[in-house]
């Protein structure tokens, strides 16, 4: 507005009443926050240095959130001041900036100016959180602020290239899961990494994951004992390449040298009398007479094409329909063949029993009239849980694809209900997650397992990976582990992927507070079945909050930029979710055919958006589009720099 129609300064001021009732709530909020600093002196001595300033702030942070802000922050912003919205690296120094400005105000100055500590007060924290990130993950790559974590899959141990390339792609940590591998095998990949950190004069952290205790479902009958052979087939069914079938002896059986659509095990006499060119007769299972074209010959096998789909089993005849000697040479049978992976088919209503111990699991039995005979059963790998679940909890199996409820707890087994709906049934086979949310779970965090696998870990990771961290007396029992060990001390970083882990996530900090540096990963997959997948976001929301009011750096982990490392490309949602990253310190890619163009992509985006978000604040770079006024032509338009 004009000048001369401005109000007067008493007009632009808010209300003095106003301001001494905010001011007073303020003031209760402060008093709070220092009295939440004052009552836990135990948690603070025995925080490390690096950490007393960060463990006083979390527990300023934490004392601010126990109330409903929402009523001060609309009246703070009314009064155009600070609502803080964005306290956590500096709770107390926030909260204190504000009520400088009250009180000038209260005092009838209109114009008020902040005269508290300086901008060095507000960048403390944000100092401490990246101190604290740099010692644990390793310095930021130039133009990207967060780091890129990169799950090794077991062909690394075996491939040196691949882990060159993924370094020299971006990634700054490399994470071996434990749950898969053993230790020779984990030795070669820190070596190959080693050897590559030399080559391309970089460095990059070794993360190793303990397997910790995964509530899995048990083994499965073993299926039928039968191998597909199909040729590719375009959308309309038409072959565009013939099936790839590899004959070896089964005497002294050799792998492929390259892919095949199967692998047949056959005599070596038999074998040995193949040329090129020969045609193999068959007639599978299903009574369809088929052919396989013999096009290469070697020291360790036969290949054969395929044409037409067949489907073998041990003891299917094949026939040389051309060669020399008498017919019951050129006759020979296919040897034994694995045992197909069995499921069971489950659907809205059917029933399902879980077993205390890992006999094999089977699938339900019907009668005639299709009604049930015997329920479907399987077993569980840690049958202590069956002694603390109750009738009416939800449980969840397979990443929270098959939903049910407890109806009946007895001694060795456990009746579940399926109430998930899906317009088909689904299968559940061996090893796959089963959640219990809302079970009182009491289960250690350290596994047998895992405590031996400490002593590999210990020599040779960076940082050691807590799965399925609970509770403080978790975080105490590894540290407690590591320190019986002697020697270096990985970092530890817990992940969190339960309820009660979140629940519990104040205290586990205070508790990895203990050691120089730790970490948090929010491993979303477990995390979104146990606290609801409509509830995620919020859930890691707090988590972030937390962290970063902790300064302890956050990892990003679970299905980023999935479809694209599995099937080489992405999802529109997905890259949405992997800009969202730059909220952590570390985003983690998992393992899959195509991670090499997963880890480009994501230092792309993290560069492009490094520009525009820090943590959950927008960063106001100069935005080409603002320049774009109606009537100006493309012309008129300045160029900007790269997004990156």
């Amino acid at each position: 507005m004009p000048v001369a129609e401005a109000r007067r300064p008493s007009e632009a001021c808010p209300d003095t009443t106003d301001i001494a009732q905010v001011l007073t709530e303020l003031k209760r909020i402060r008093a709070d926050m220092v009295a939440n600093e004052s009552g836990a002196p135990q948690h603070l001595a025995a925080v490390h240095a690096n950490y007393r300033e960060s463990a006083r702030n979390l527990l300023h942070y934490l004392a601010l959130r126990r109330r409903d802000l929402r009523p001060l922050q609309r009246s703070l912003a009314a009064m155009g001041l600070s609502s803080l919205g964005r306290a956590e690296s500096n709770a107390l120094a926030s909260v204190d900036a504000v009520m400088r400005v009250l009180g000038h105000l209260a005092q009838g100055g209109c114009e008020a100016v902040y005269q508290g500590g300086g901008a060095s007060e507000f960048s403390r924290g944000e100092r401490l959180l990246a101190e604290h990130a740099d010692a644990l993950l390793g310095p930021v790559t130039s133009g990207r602020q967060v780091r890129i974590m990169v799950t090794l899959p077991s062909e690394a141990a075996d491939d040196y290239l691949l882990v060159h390339n993924l370094l020299r792609q971006g990634m700054d940590c490399m994470r071996i899961n434990c749950a898969h591998d053993d230790a020779a095998a984990w030795a070669r990949m820190i070596e190959h990494l080693r050897q590559a950190e030399r080559s391309l004069g970089r460095s990059c952290r070794v993360f190793m994951d303990l397997a910790g205790p995964k509530l899995r479902t048990g083994p499965l009958e073993p299926g039928p004992a039968v191998v597909r052979i199909r040729p590719g087939r375009d959308v309309y069914g038409r072959i565009t390449a013939p099936a790839r079938v590899w004959l070896t002896a089964e005497e002294s059986p050799q792998s492929p040298p390259s892919p095949a659509s199967a692998c047949l095990p056959v005599p070596s006499a038999w074998l040995a009398r193949l040329r090129i060119g020969d045609s193999v007769k068959l007639t599978d299972a299903r009574d369809a007479r088929r052919t396989l074209k013999i096009v290469d010959v070697t020291d360790q096998g036969c290949w054969a094409e395929a044409g037409r789909t067949a489907y073998v089993v041990p003891g299917t005849r094949l026939r040389q329909a051309h060669g020399e000697g008498d017919a019951d040479a050129r006759v020979c049978r296919i040897g034994a063949l694995p045992p197909g992976e069995n499921a069971i088919t489950l659907q809205k209503g059917d029933l399902l029993v879980l077993t205390r111990d890992l006999k094999p699991g089977r699938a339900a039995t019907y009668d005639s009239t299709g009604k049930m005979l015997t329920p479907a059963v399987i077993g569980c790998t840690i049958p202590e849980v069956f002694d603390q679940v109750r009738a009416g909890e939800p449980i969840w199996f397979d990443d929270g694809k098959i939903g049910g409820v407890i109806e009946r707890v007895e001694p060795s087994r456990v009746r579940v209900r399926i109430t998930q709906e899906y317009l088909k049934a689904v299968n559940l086979r061996a090893d796959k997650g089963i959640n219990l949310p809302e079970s009182d779970l009491r289960i250690a965090a350290l596994t047998d397992k895992d405590i031996a696998d400490l002593s590999f870990v210990a020599l040779h990771a960076d940082i050691v990976g807590l799965s399925f961290a609970n509770c403080a007396q978790d975080v105490a029992a590894l540290q407690q582990r590591l320190a019986s060990l002697g020697g270096r001390q990985p970092a530890i970083v817990l992940k969190i992927e339960t309820r009660r882990g979140f629940e519990n996530l104040p205290d586990m900090l205070l508790g990895a507070m203990h050691a120089p540096h730790c970490g948090v990963m929010i491993a979303r997959g477990d995390l979104a079945v146990e606290c609801g997948f409509e509830r995620l976001a919020e859930v890691q929301e707090e988590i972030l909050w937390l962290c970063e009011a902790a300064h302890v750096p956050v990892i990003w982990a679970t299905q980023v930029l999935e479809t694209l490392a599995k099937e080489g490309r992405p999802s529109r949602a997905e890259i949405t979710d992997a800009a969202m990253g730059l909220r952590a310190e570390c985003v983690m890619l998992n393992k899959g055919p195509y991670v090499l163009s997963a880890v480009r992509a994501l230092d792309d985006i993290l560069r492009r958006m490094h520009a525009h978000q820090a943590k959950k604040r927008s960063m106001l770079r100069e935005l080409r589009l603002a320049h774009r006024l109606p009537g100006k032509s493309d012309a008129a338009v300045p160029t900007a720099e790269p997004a990156h």
